[in-house]
């Protein structure tokens, strides 16, 4: 019987089998799969440029031209060792969505998958993310820096929808990632999905042992996340075109916020209009109020601030808004004065501590001066 030190011997003295050789990689992994799009999806001129406020992305996009991208990464930083290991990306195709997606099943695999990537890129004419401007295409740009793959993705017309979301659910919702907008807006939660943070440590996995089964979860995830992203667009583009569509006061007054900022004045007055009731009437009326003003229609601005006074809404903001106007843009001293001296009796009704001091300050001023202004000089 040999002896431990023996079997040590022969240890060390037998050749070493070769690790096995793996074939040089000749492409990457591609999936395809197609998901059906509501009925009467359509993406009007000037659309997507108005929703994003980016006056680059031009004024008509073909929908079958559009490229719908999200990334499954091995991280979440930007650092030279995160890799996008699967690019999924989504076009319109007889009113369906192809999603066509692309994996590395394997590190020597990337350059193929940048390749597809980089041809899709070039023949779309608007990318359409999500969170895709701070986080997918920055970290795609790096690996194609890191490849030797020069390609300046800023060049193409960029859409990131969770901007537009957040725009005009925010308010409402609170959290705008994708999964609460499926879940809230389309009322469709996914079931047995695999959590995004859990998805580099199961690439990680995949690749010690190899077993395909394991990105299963990853690439079904993936893949609904880019039809996610494709019924989002047509969605926001709906409310866009009709905001009054909106099944809920706290969005139609948020998109109402959207054509305000738009310079699209006359849309925005009409959602605050409709968004006049309930919890959201005082934030309707204010900012309708205010939008009268800057649109120099004082008369129009006043009526609304007496609203909000004879309704107790806003607070003191609405008195000395009111006393603003009727001295300055109406002329009227007198009815200033009046307007002022309201909002102290309103704020002395107020328990101490409850209002800002400086706005006590900002009327008590203000009436003074008004009633020195409206006193005839003798």
């Amino acid at each position: 019987m040999l002896s431990l030190r023996d079997k040590l011997r022969a240890t060390q003295t037998a050749p070493r089998r070769p690790a096995p050789v793996r074939a040089a990689a000749q492409d990457c992994y591609v999936r395809e799969t197609r998901f059906p799009l509501p009925e009467g999806t359509r993406l009007p001129d000037g659309m997507l440029s108005l929703m994003q406020g980016d006056p680059t992305i031009p004024c008509h996009v073909d929908p079958e031209r559009l490229l719908f991208l999200d990334t499954e990464t091995t991280g979440l930083s930007h650092g030279a060792g995160t890799v996008a290991f699967l690019v999924g990306v989504g076009e319109i195709e007889n009113g369906q969505l192809t999603v066509r997606q692309y994996l590395m099943r394997d590190y020597d695999e990337e350059p193929f998958v940048l390749k597809r990537v980089q041809q899709d890129l070039r023949a779309c004419q608007a990318l359409v993310t999500y969170n895709g401007r701070s986080f997918d295409m920055p970290l795609l740009q790096t690996r194609f820096v890191m490849q030797r793959m020069p390609f300046d993705s800023d060049r193409i017309p960029h859409a990131d929808l969770l901007h537009t979301a957040r725009r005009v659910w925010k308010l409402r919702l609170k959290r705008c990632n994708l999964g609460t907008l499926e879940e809230l807006i389309f009322h469709e939660p996914r079931e047995d999905d695999l959590p995004g943070a859990e998805v580099p440590q199961r690439y990680f996995d995949y690749l010690k042992q190899h077993d395909f089964s394991l990105l299963e979860d990853i690439l079904k995830h993936n893949a609904q996340d880019i039809a996610s992203l494709a019924r989002l667009l047509f969605k926001l583009c709906q409310l866009h075109e009709n905001p009054l569509s909106a099944e809920h006061l706290q969005d139609i007054y948020s998109l109402g916020r959207v054509y305000e900022k738009r310079g699209r004045q006359q849309t925005a007055r009409m959602c605050y209009r409709a968004a006049d009731a309930g919890s959201m009437s005082a934030l309707s009326r204010e900012r309708l109020a205010d939008n009268l003003r800057r649109e120099k229609r004082p008369r129009d601005a006043a009526d609304i601030y007496e609203k909000m006074i004879a309704s107790r809404q806003g607070g003191v903001k609405p008195y000395i808004a009111l006393a603003k106007l009727l001295e300055h843009r109406l002329g009227n001293p007198e009815a200033a004065a009046t307007v002022a001296r309201r909002g102290l009796l309103y704020l002395s009704d107020l328990p101490e501590g409850s209002y800002a001091p400086a706005d006590f300050e900002d009327l008590t001023r203000r009436y003074a001066r008004l009633l020195q202004k409206a006193r005839p000089q003798g």
